[in-house]
């Protein structure tokens, strides 16, 4: 049977359109890395930077012109507006595919991807850019991808010329005190972090390796995380426009942007595990417990604070309500004539560094049995627990016949007095618990009791305390530190 030619040229059409539809489908259904590889390689199969706009608060910005400025530089230019719940008033954004709406928050009718903005992003490199930014100047993106490729810094910078254009600053994260210290930046335009208005710039892969790329603040969070690595920024002096109508123009609107962005700040250190902040000058932020909180950690289980398993210290606020009730404390039993002592773990503090040791969690002080009587508030607490006018709690401890002053009701980071006797020479006490450090002693240990630093204040201690801490610890223990339990967890790793 012999074709004609309108048949062969339907034969052809129809497997040509086979071809295609294979074609498609075997597209769609390769790696998203292998099908995006090709627009990583270079400006001239299209834009290498996505652009990502995190920062800004939904109920005043000027998104819609961020927006549009970049598009009329680069049509094609990918942009992502990141936002955790949809915004409302919704944003006016363009609705065109280079253009999309990310909503961190899960929903229940959308795939899990759709949470992650990594999914909207197709390029090597992304710039976080801040609401009120504008690009007025052709090719700054890609200036910025060029300096960010010659090497030396993780990221770039250029700052927005706005009413808090950024400055360069030193930073350096401590996990284990639970601080961030910033500073004057050494060797600007090189940095550890920025502070105020500018766009951002890094590989795609760095940014999405953090563990909370696009936590807000953006700028606390970003560097934070990058400081920790030892990623550096460099400052450009290419800086980008301000908003024509500049977002937050009222100041109801610049009110209540700063009053969340205060909460935001403090709920994003407490999550990082930052308690202290700070900056030169001296001046320092507390984002730990206080007088109306719980403290840090919760119940000591075998003298190993669950912060020692995290490979961190005692948290600074502790450390610091621990000094503060130590002095009060001291003070009252001072006032009262009750003669104490630096004890146990306090008293090797002391000798080491004049302080509480970095991973302690109580203050140890002995007293004399027989000078509770002239102290009001211990002989309140043999009745009952007693909150006195500073908001201390004193009590009978529950463990034992001692005496525990809280800092407050609230938060049980507290000082123990131990009762002490002399019998025939000998001091001795009538609860005993399983630590080492808990031992009879000689009473010519106290006579003379001498005065020692200890957490900002002088306070008595034994005299010869080498030998009193190497009597109750073993030889060497001051130069040799150790956690509380070294048979759970040593200070050289895990036991």
């Amino acid at each position: 049977m012999r074709l004609t030619r309108c048949q062969a040229a339907l034969a052809a059409a129809i497997t040509l359109n086979l071809l295609v539809l294979f074609y498609v489908s075997w597209l769609h259904h390769q790696p998203r890395s292998s099908r995006t590889r090709g627009s990583r390689r270079g400006s001239a199969s299209g834009p290498r930077v996505t652009i990502l706009v995190r920062e800004f608060e939904a109920f005043d910005n000027a998104i819609p012109e961020l927006v549009d400025s970049f598009l009329q530089q680069e049509p094609a230019q990918p942009m992502v507006v990141v936002a955790d719940a949809l915004p409302y008033p919704p944003l006016a954004l363009p609705r065109i595919p280079n253009v999309r709406l990310a909503l961190l928050q899960p929903a229940l009718d959308r795939p899990a991807a759709a949470s992650r903005p990594e999914t909207y992003v197709a390029t090597e490199y992304v710039a976080l850019v801040p609401d009120g930014a504008r690009a007025e100047a052709p090719g700054q993106l890609e200036r910025m991808v060029e300096v960010l490729r010659a090497g030396g810094a993780r990221l770039v910078a250029a700052p927005v010329a706005s009413t808090n254009p950024a400055r360069c600053l030193a930073l350096n994260v401590s996990l284990r005190e639970w601080t961030a210290r910033y500073g004057p930046a050494p060797s600007a335009p090189r940095c550890d972090a920025l502070d105020g208005d500018a766009v951002v710039l890094l590989r795609a892969r760095d940014l999405f390796n953090l563990s909370a790329p696009l936590a807000r603040p953006v700028g606390t969070g970003l560097f934070l995380q990058t400081a920790l690595r030892g990623w550096t920024v460099q400052m450009l002096d290419m800086p980008f426009g301000a908003a024509r109508q500049p977002p937050l123009a009222t100041a109801h609107a610049r009110w209540k942007a700063e009053r969340e962005g205060r909460a935001r700040r403090a709920a994003l250190l407490r999550a990082l595990g930052i308690r202290l902040v700070s900056w030169e000058g001296g001046r320092l932020e507390w984002f730990g417990c206080n007088k109306e909180t719980p403290r840090c950690f919760g119940t000591v289980v075998g003298d190993t604070p669950a912060y020692l398993y995290e490979e961190r210290w005692t948290p600074p606020c502790c450390l610091r309500a621990l000094r503060e009730t130590a002095r009060y404390v001291v003070g009252v039993l001072e006032a009262a004539g009750v003669r104490y002592w630096l004890e146990g773990g306090s008293l090797l503090g002391a000798a080491r560094h004049g302080d509480i040791i970095p991973w302690d969690y109580d203050v140890d002080l002995g007293i004399y049995l027989e000078d509770v009587g002239n102290c009001e508030q211990l002989r309140g607490a043999e009745a009952g627990s007693v909150v006195d006018e500073r908001g201390f709690v004193w009590e009978k401890a529950v463990e034992g016949d001692f005496f525990r002053v809280q800092y407050s009701e609230s938060n049980h980071l507290h000082v123990d007095l131990w009762p002490f006797y002399p019998r025939n020479g000998v001091m001795t006490k009538d609860t005993w618990l399983d630590h080492r450090q808990d031992v009879e002693f000689p009473e010519h240990f106290l006579q003379p009791l001498v005065p020692l630093p200890f957490a900002g204040f002088m306070a008595q201690a034994p005299n010869n305390y080498r030998r009193f801490l190497e009597l109750k610890f073993g030889p060497g223990v001051i130069e040799n530190p150790e956690y509380p339990n070294p048979a759970l967890l040593s200070l050289g790793g895990s036991s």
